[in-house]
Formats: C-alpha cells, sequence, structure tokens
C-alpha cells in the first residue's frame, strides 16, 4: 500500500457511496475493503488515516474533489 493507492481508494470510496461521504465512511469503506493490505502495508498501517486526508488535498488540488469551500463541513464530494 502507498500514498497513491491511498488516493485511489478515496475515489473508489467516494464513488461507492454516491459521490460524496464523510471521512468516517471513507475510512471505514477502506479498512472494510483492504484491512488486509494495509496490515501487510509496513509503517503505512500506522499512518492511513492521515494519509487519506493527504490523498483528499491531492484529489482537491487536481479538482478531483470540490474544494472544502464547495462541499458542506465535514463532507468529501467528487467533482
Amino acid at each position: 500500500m502507498t500514498r497513491n493507492k491511498l488516493i485511489e481508494l478515496v475515489v473508489e470510496a467516494l464513488k461507492a457511496n454516491g459521490g460524496k461521504s464523510t471521512i468516517v465512511q471513507v475510512s471505514k469503506f477502506i479498512w472494510d475493503h483492504y484491512e488486509q493490505d494495509l496490515r501487510e502495508s509496513g509503517d503505512v498501517f500506522y499512518t492511513w488515516q492521515y494519509e487519506i486526508r493527504w490523498a483528499a488535498k491531492k484529489l482537491r488540488d487536481k479538482g478531483i474533489m470540490k474544494s472544502v469551500e464547495l462541499s458542506k463541513k465535514g463532507i468529501w464530494e467528487l467533482s
């Protein structure tokens, strides 16, 4: 599991939830579908919840996710 893979998983989680989710929903989706990958990922296992926040920032920078100003508080949303 890498940081870049987590970017893909955030998008996957958002798509699975109709294009928008809370961070808790995104985290649950990733854990439910990729727990074993996370457990085998070395240090990422201890930082993955931080890393998905980094992934969200990258997705916002690329215009794939809406900016925090355009989404309701606490909601991550695809553009």
